[in-house]
């Protein structure tokens, strides 16, 4: 089944071009069908990307998810037209009262700043504690995964020497949890970060399980709740040139920035990159609409607590 987005999104014309089938709202609703309710909150800069990075992850589904995308309303983007925001998104006050299926909240460039000195910090904490009784199963990414451990559970974050960037190798700890379902031994993971998490505080929360781990990365994904919540310090979502823009990024700006790891061909850039994450995020986020939100959430949405 497709994706059911609002009308004139920009990534329905940028997927269609990938083959991927996307339908907007007009023509959903000819379908009598309950779509999975799936929310977003799409903290990162360039929104429209990142907004088209996760509906090309979330395409593979046979089920039918209807996106909605929110907004905080202490905080205003400078990189994404006031129109974009306008058309397609909401604040989280206009949507505090309704219940979804499903959600995922994205990372946000204020990994300098302790959590308390993000300025909508108080607003996402409020957000954090609503998911928790309004929301059937909620994915936290990078900067997310560390802001919900430490507001859920006192996990503290920790900079780091050099940039966590590249991409690295992943070991599921437990290869029969349904989220791997179809998981080979390795698989590899995004990183682009200057915090960690660290295993010692993990362990001593008894609430939190640690999934998936690297060598090279540390901690990669966490399960909460049996799974109505997931951590996950990577972006399994990121599109092959993400690192790349990034990265030639910082170049042009003078910034200190190592080549990603594990990214170029023969570690060369003008090679370009070698994808060897997409099968397993595709896999990943269809296993959690199938078996984490699908089978766990009541058909009458209003009766998830």
């Amino acid at each position: 089944m497709p994706l059911r987005l609002p009308d004139r999104l920009p990534a329905i014309d940028l997927l269609k071009h990938e083959n991927i089938f996307v339908m907007d709202t007009s023509r959903a609703s000819t379908q009598d069908i309950r779509p999975l309710k799936i929310v977003i909150l799409n903290l990162m800069p360039l929104k429209i990307t990142t907004e088209t990075d996760l509906i090309r992850v979330l395409s593979n589904s046979p089920l039918q998810l209807e996106i909605s995308f929110m907004k905080i309303k202490s905080h205003t983007s400078k990189n994404t037209p006031v129109e974009h925001m306008q058309a397609f998104y909401r604040d989280f006050e206009l949507m505090r009262n309704e219940k979804f299926d499903g959600m995922i909240i994205t990372g946000a460039p204020v990994e300098h700043l302790d959590f308390e000195q993000v300025n909508y910090w108080d607003e996402i904490s409020e957000i954090f504690a609503w998911a928790r009784t309004h929301v059937t199963s909620t994915l936290y990414i990078c900067w997310a995964a560390q802001a919900g451990l430490y507001a859920y559970y006192g996990v503290p974050k920790y900079p780091l020497e050099r940039k966590m960037f590249g991409i690295f190798p992943q070991k599921p700890l437990d290869p029969r949890l349904p989220i791997f379902r179809g998981f080979d031994d390795i698989f590899f993971m995004p990183h682009s970060r200057h915090t960690e998490i660290r295993k010692a505080d993990i362990e001593a929360v008894p609430n939190l399980t640690i999934i998936a781990e690297s060598e090279e990365s540390g901690v990669s994904i966490l399960m909460a709740r049996n799974g109505r919540e997931f951590f996950i310090t990577g972006h399994l979502e990121y599109s092959p040139l993400t690192l790349d823009t990034e990265y030639k990024r910082d170049l042009s700006k003078g910034l200190p920035i190592d080549m990603p790891r594990h990214y170029y061909r023969a570690d060369i850039p003008s090679l370009g990159p070698v994808v060897t994450w997409r099968a397993h995020a595709n896999l990943f986020f269809t296993n959690w609409l199938n078996y984490y939100v699908y089978q766990e959430t009541p058909y009458n949405i209003e009766a998830i607590h």
